[in-house]
């Protein structure tokens, strides 16, 4: 198998640390803030806020749609979707 040098990147964590470019086969690797990884959102300033974010953006969209189709709500019903 191949290493593919296009779907590697490079991620400058912290901000003191000086942003050199890195090369790979002669071709630079592309520089990132933030990256998903394993379903996991990791930026360079190691914060959880977007990964919050994301999370909560799905949770609402998804009880958005239970909100939308189910007509009967009873208590019980909706305390198990």
């Amino acid at each position: 198998m191949l290493f593919n040098t296009s779907k590697c990147k490079v991620m400058h964590i912290g901000k003191s640390q000086k942003k050199y470019p890195y090369y790979t086969n002669n071709q630079q690797l592309e520089e990132v803030t933030q990256e998903k990884d394993l379903g996991i959102l990791i930026s360079n300033d190691l914060k959880v806020s977007q990964q919050c974010q994301s999370a909560c953006t799905r949770a609402m969209r998804i009880l958005g749609i239970i909100n939308r189709t189910i007509v009967f709500r009873h208590p019980d019903i909706m305390l198990r979707l």
